[in-house]
């Protein structure tokens, strides 16, 4: 039934995209959610030279990712006590940030670099009004590895499309495991 779905699913998909388009659709998907960025790398970064996917690529997350920073501080900053919920103390964050800024960047570098959640880190990164070029710079050059080295892997490696759609179940199952987790945790 899962196959069926998926076979069903991949009618809308586009079989191809060019390299452009793949920057917008890596520009989307980091300005919101950025929970796909690996799958649509996976999908179709083998197309393209690693290079430029590493490049273009990298570069377009980058900038999406920065555009979800400045959103987080506009949420941060508002009134909603939802919002304030989820921030760290201001003052707290902007005396750790300022302490040492060069660890903070490296952190941020790092998390960009692997296939780990970076959230935690940008929320943080977003409560200490963290400088938006630092950031984007520290997203770019930790990304240039990733995504080419996800592009090479591609190519060298074809994913099938059953990987991919697990691996975009395992995505939603955990977003899905860590909300029931902190509404746990909020209302005991």
């Amino acid at each position: 039934m899962l196959l069926a779905f998926w076979s069903d699913l991949t009618r809308f998909v586009p079989p191809e995209l060019s390299l452009p388009v793949l920057c917008l659709v890596l520009f989307v998907d980091n300005a919101t959610t950025a929970s796909f960025t690996t799958p649509l790398l996976l999908t179709y970064a083998p197309r393209f030279e690693p290079w430029q996917v590493g490049v273009f690529g990298a570069a377009s997350a980058g900038a999406g990712s920065t555009v979800q920073l400045l959103l987080f501080r506009w949420i941060l900053g508002s009134d909603w006590a939802w919002a304030k919920r989820l921030a760290p103390s201001r003052e707290r964050v902007a005396k750790a940030l300022a302490a040492s800024p060069s660890a903070s960047f490296m952190a941020i570098l790092i998390a960009r670099a692997t296939p780990l959640p970076d959230g935690p880190i940008k929320l943080v990164a977003a409560a200490g009004h963290y400088p938006l070029p630092r950031y984007f710079l520290a997203v770019l050059l930790g990304g240039i590895p990733y995504f080419a080295l996800l592009a090479w892997l591609g190519h060298e490696f074809p994913v099938p499309p059953w990987v991919l759609l697990l691996l975009v179940v395992v995505i939603a199952l955990v977003f899905v495991v860590e909300r029931w987790r902190r509404r746990g945790r909020t209302s005991a």
